[in-house]
């Protein structure tokens, strides 16, 4: 039976007790010298869970994860999953300014998040929106200090230990209408939308997606950079579970360890963004590790070339197929399967999932016919909720047949496949990463040196696109790019922080004074080219 028919009806966590109670012996996450079976990971999140409920978490509260790839992170998604609770997955490297917004945003009543990392007291960050947070109760931490702790901060294991065999009341959960998740992406203008994604959205996507490469017990999965991530959380976290297959952890990605991780654990299906294949294929010691193990994978996430698919095909993973995924559709939208024509999986984004209607609709919203270029609308079951608060962003993006339009440009052709061409909108993706021009502009416009200045992704052998800030200068100021970037870096994370800053004497403008961004994209890619070549 197709795991998206197994798991049908059922909420994140009966998904994971109706595994647990069937492989419970089998292993499910590998972090360094760690491994959890299923039967471990259902335990802990039941006993994390009634120490939860205990402090008065119940159907509905929002829990934010703030947390690297540990298996706490995961812990932590199913034993919110128990109390019919909402995760709110944040990146670690959010400055302070963007978690405060999403926290008060989410109206978050929990905080899971580390001691410490990458240098950062998390602990210290996160006591202080204890008081400037109304909805923000408690705070649980993830370390190994000895820390004094008052009524609203917990140590994690201290929690795990204090519910250990305690019962709590199951929540009424149900799948196609409560909200599991909400995600953060930025929105048009460059503010962040929360999208609310429902446990049927998230489960039926991942299996979807899962059952394209045949992912099965058997396997060992690796390439979850980042389970904040919606592709990570689904496809990755979800759908390796519902497979029963183990899943390879990386705190953070280090392409030399990640080679290393593959040999160890003869790891069979990779994930990634093409910037991690890259880099992995960079890493001088690639040609010494044995990674034969490897049968499939996925790249999602940002536009990626033929050559280098042909390439990663050949030099690393021999059954990489690509996918598109989108927040608002819960991930996987269309993939490429090892059955499709050759040149289908070279240059298409393979054929929507099952459920997945596609269609290419005009600027005013008429449906477009086969081979004709447009926006790609997407209808099925992995179209999000909405967006968290928002409903009227909400109306924007979804049409009245409830198609959500994703501001991409592509065309579907006669044989169902969908070729993805370019971007209505102004996202620029980085390594994976959603970047909005409006909002870096907007930091650099408060640069006293700064008169006028323009945001365009330019192409980038590693991270896909790179940010690059045309600035036009004061008059006679004295700036230089490190200057602006360090400027961006006070109050953006280090992925919006520009990669490139060119100075030019007017940027290039319309007729009612709109910034020509295609053309201002070109002169910069242009520019770029002429400077390597």
């Amino acid at each position: 039976m197709a795991l998206a028919e197994r798991f049908g009806g059922r909420s994140v966590a009966q998904a994971l007790e109706m595994r647990a109670a069937e492989d419970p012996d089998r292993t499910f996450l590998i972090f360094g010298g760690r491994r959890l079976t299923y039967g471990q990971v259902e335990e802990r999140a039941a006993a994390l869970a009634a120490a939860l409920h205990e402090l008065g978490i119940e159907k509905g509260d929002r829990i934010a994860l703030d947390l690297p790839n540990w298996p706490e992170f995961v812990v932590a998604t199913f034993a919110a999953a128990k109390l019919g609770a909402v995760i709110v997955p944040l990146n670690p490297h959010f400055t302070v300014p963007e978690l405060q917004y999403m926290l008060r945003h989410s109206e978050a009543a929990v905080v899971v998040c580390a001691e410490n990392f990458n240098g950062t007291d998390y602990l210290q960050l996160f006591e202080g929106f204890l008081s400037s947070l109304p909805d923000l109760q408690y705070l649980v931490t993830v370390g190994e200090e000895d820390l004094w702790y008052d009524d609203r901060i917990y140590q994690y294991e201290d929690l795990l230990s204090s519910g250990q065999g305690r019962a709590f009341p199951a929540p009424v959960v149900n799948p196609e209408e409560d909200v599991f998740a909400i995600l953060y992406t930025s929105g048009t203008m460059g503010k962040p939308k929360g999208v609310a994604l429902t446990h049927r959205n998230l489960l039926h996507t991942a299996a979807q997606t899962v059952e394209a490469i045949g992912l099965g017990p058997d396997d060992v999965v690796f390439g979850v950079t980042t389970i904040f991530h919606v592709f990570g959380l689904g496809p990755g976290l979800l759908g390796t579970m519902m497979a029963g297959a183990s899943l390879v952890l990386q705190e953070q990605f280090d392409p030399a360890e990640a080679l290393e991780l593959i040999e160890r654990h003869r790891v069979t299906v990779h994930y990634g963004v093409p910037t991690v294949f890259i880099q992995e294929l960079r890493e001088p010691g690639l040609r010494r590790h044995d990674l034969s193990s490897l049968r499939a994978g996925i790249v999602a996430g940002a536009p990626i070339g033929d050559e280098l698919v042909r390439r990663i095909r050949r030099e690393l993973c021999p059954g990489l197929q690509v996918a598109y995924s989108l927040t608002e559709t819960a991930s996987t939208v269309s993939v490429t399967r090892a059955d499709d024509p050759e040149e289908k999986q070279i240059f298409t984004v393979g054929r929507p999932l099952p459920g997945t209607d596609v269609r290419i609709v005009d600027v005013d919203g008429t449906t477009l016919p086969v081979e004709s270029l447009g926006e790609i609308a997407v209808r099925g079951p992995g179209v999000m909720r909405g967006y968290y608060r928002q409903p009227g962003e909400t109306s924007q993006v979804i049409d009245r047949d409830g198609y959500f339009l994703t501001g991409d440009l592509g065309m579907v052709d006669d044989e169902g496949y969908i070729h993805i061409v370019g971007r209505r909108k102004e996202l620029i993706i980085r390594g994976g990463f959603n970047v909005y021009p409006r909002e870096v502009e907007d930091r650099l416009h408060a640069h006293p040196a700064v008169l006028d200045v323009a945001v365009v992704g330019v192409p980038d052998e590693v991270l896909g696109e790179a940010v690059c800030a045309c600035v036009v200068p004061v008059e006679g100021a004295i700036v230089t790019g490190e200057e602006l970037k360090e400027w961006c870096r006070g109050v953006l994370a280090d992925y919006k922080v520009p990669d490139k800053v060119r100075f030019l004497d007017a940027l290039p403008l319309t007729g009612s004074g709109k910034v020509r961004r295609v053309e201002l994209a070109r002169m910069m890619s242009a520019a770029e080219s002429s400077r390597r070549g």
